[in-house]
């Protein structure tokens, strides 16, 4: 049997992003990393599991999670850059810093995830602009430590629309190409169980934009809520809101477990017709 790929979707197959924890509080143990030795193999194992970029985070930004100092989060993130620097791989920091970006885009990185959309640091839109690097604006309602205390929208779709409006216009006039930037609803990130699932259910609302759309839903509180399972026990539910988030616009998923979710990523792209077989 021979596999065709059609070669007008072909750039819109599912980009997979893998999650690669430098912080020692990540809300999922498994992904936490100690040390670059680690990193290494995790990160080569990612790739060949099907991860097209892989994110490197050095402050966890879980709820309830307090802010690191930047020194400490650079401290972090930068040997782990240097250790993967003669790789080929596609590297994005998750970093709403301008120091950490700077620092880390000269390192090798060439993908900037800030979780606050270029609000937690007047110069980081600068720093993107001038490097040239693609980059995530996420939608947040209030910080991590306090995010999950109380959300309340009246709409939440036409909310995170009016944000990304406003963050897109901040962008590109800072600089940044439009065609650089990915937009994230922020699954998860100030967001009630019914705003998620919510999110899922419209994600097509924020392809308006013109802008490639991340979700990360990876074993996230919602589905320990729907399913009532445990952290380590949420994988068919991950699977689950992967495949609804492609089949609705998802580009890219942001995942934990790489190998399983990059074969959902695979089999929902063959059934929404990417991959012919003849």
């Amino acid at each position: 049997m021979s596999i065709r790929v059609l070669e007008s979707v072909t750039e819109s197959y599912t980009r997979i992003m893998g999650v690669l924890n430098v912080t020692p509080d990540s809300f999922y143990t498994p992904s936490c990393i100690e040390s670059n030795a680690e990193l290494c193999i995790q990160a080569k194992a990612m790739v060949d599991a099907g991860a097209h970029i892989l994110d490197i985070g050095g402050e966890s930004s879980r709820p309830g999670a307090k802010p690191v100092l930047a020194q400490e989060e650079i401290d972090r993130v930068i040997p782990a850059l240097e250790s993967l620097r003669d790789k080929e791989y596609t590297i994005s920091v998750d970093t709403y810093r301008a120091q950490t970006a700077e620092q880390s885009i000269a390192t090798g990185a060439s993908m900037i995830n800030d979780i606050t959309a270029f609000r937690g640091d007047d110069d980081m839109a600068g720093v993107v602009a001038d490097t040239g690097v693609e980059c995530v604006l996420m939608h947040m309602q209030g910080l991590p430590e306090t995010m999950q205390d109380a959300p309340q929208y009246d709409d939440v779709i036409d909310e995170i629309c009016s944000f990304f409006e406003e963050r897109l216009e901040y962008a590109t006039m800072a600089g940044i190409n439009q065609d650089k930037i990915w937009l994230d609803p922020g699954f998860g990130f100030g967001k009630s169980v019914g705003h998620n699932l919510s999110i899922l259910q419209h994600l097509y609302a924020f392809k308006r934009f013109g802008c490639r759309v991340l979700m990360g839903t990876s074993n996230k509180s919602t589905i320990g809520v729907v399913l009532d399972a445990d952290v380590d026990d949420r994988m068919e539910g991950t699977a689950a809101t992967v495949a609804v988030s492609i089949c609705n616009g998802a580009d890219a998923v942001r995942v934990h477990d790489v190998e399983a979710m990059a074969k959902v990523a695979r089999m929902t792209d063959a059934a929404l017709g990417r991959i012919h077989f003849d």
